[in-house]
């Protein structure tokens, strides 16, 4: 038998062989990159290190995540990547067909109310029927109105750091009033006020994902998103004080493998306010294998799970001027915390709510509420 040892190169194998070669020769020689963007076939990337950002977590490095975002809204669209830091930051704003990966390390700090550096509130024409935090969205750290193919993902943080809980001063501006609260609509002249109470807010938006990232003390809000539709929040810890993540007025949604822990409000709470001018029903909305705690702030991030006794819930309502029709809520845990709420009492429908296979451990109070009203919205 004779062996052949020449490669022929007009054999299948060797046609293969030539092809690879070229794009390996093409990968290494003939990919350009234009100014900071870098593209080999996918969307550009662009790192905030690039436009300024420091990541010393004393410098304010919002406005230099800014100009990389506005550099991939004018490159069409990208992914802006903000590498390991803390990176100290007042309002940061979105774009359409944006990616904003936060990489391992990377933690985006909310800066302190005295150095003014959240937007302005929006105007708001009063009354309201609903808390002033349900009202504006400007004055936030991360945030975006009338977006198309937004995408927040990776495993870094966002450390709400200088955001505030409270939304008295809001109530008052944007004329809410209860009968426990008859100051807050006294004066409805207010300017417009910085006042940073959310960690992400999104009105309006369209095909959004949430994903990996982590929210430590995420101020009245972890996550507001108001009139949005086709959202995805998958894999998401949320920390904090005050809500976790609020679900207003949106449509086909699904929230799953998230653990939240929120002591002193609700975890996980549809809502369906009457912040669009109009009541919106809430629908088509999906929620798998899902945590909610009520441990002390912080500690379900460190491991300790300090006790509070907190609240923690899985609440449809308070606010439900629109209704929730098509939900599925399934697989869920609730620790230490209150149970499950179902509240309409603000006129709006609950139809078609399917529930199962939920484990509660140590719950406050009632660990199935359901109530009807009127609350006079």
């Amino acid at each position: 038998m004779t062996t052949n040892s020449r490669f022929r190169f007009d054999s299948p194998f060797g046609v293969a062989l030539l092809c690879l070669l070229a794009l390996f020769t093409f990968g290494v020689n003939g990919c350009k990159c234009v100014g900071t963007a870098h593209s080999a076939g996918k969307a550009p990337v662009f790192n905030v290190r690039n436009y300024g950002a420091v990541g010393n977590g004393t410098n304010l490095d919002s406005p230099a995540i800014d100009r990389a975002i506005q550099a991939a809204a004018a490159a069409g669209g990208g992914t802006v990547f903000v590498p390991a830091g803390t990176y100290l930051c007042g309002s940061i704003h979105l774009t359409n067909n944006l990616h904003l990966y936060l990489d391992a390390g990377a933690v985006i700090l909310g800066a302190p109310q005295n150095l003014n550096a959240y937007d302005e509130t929006e105007p708001w024409t009063p009354p309201a029927y609903q808390d002033g935090g349900h009202c504006y969205f400007h004055n936030s750290l991360i945030w975006g109105e009338n977006l198309t193919n937004v995408s927040i993902t990776g495993p870094g943080m966002i450390n709400g750091g200088g955001l505030v809980r409270g939304d008295r001063l809001l109530d008052q501006m944007c004329g809410f009033n209860t009968s426990d609260r008859p100051e807050a609509a006294a004066k409805t002249n207010y300017p417009p006020v910085r006042l940073g109470n959310k960690a992400i807010a999104l009105k309006l938006c369209r095909n959004i994902l949430l994903r990996d990232i982590t929210i430590y003390h995420g101020g009245h809000f972890a996550i507001l998103v108001t009139g949005c539709d086709n959202l995805t929040v998958d894999n998401v810890t949320m920390d904090t004080d005050r809500d976790g993540i609020d679900i207003d007025c949106c449509r086909n949604t699904t929230v799953s493998n998230c653990r939240i822990n929120s002591p002193r409000d609700d975890g996980l709470c549809p809502k369906s306010s009457y912040a669009l001018g109009r009541p919106v029903i809430t629908e088509n909305l999906t929620i798998v294998n899902c945590q909610v705690s009520g441990f002390r702030e912080g500690t379900l991030l460190d491991g300790t799970l300090k006790p509070a006794r907190g609240t923690g819930r899985i609440k449809f309502g308070t606010e439900a001027s629109g209704g929730f029709r098509n939900v599925t809520i399934a697989n869920c845990t609730f620790r230490g915390c209150h149970g499950l709420a179902l509240e309409e009492v603000d006129g709006g429908i609950m139809e078609n709510i399917t529930i199962n296979n939920l484990t509660m451990i140590d719950v406050v109070q009632y660990p199935i509420y359901l109530t009807t009203g009127s609350r006079n919205r």
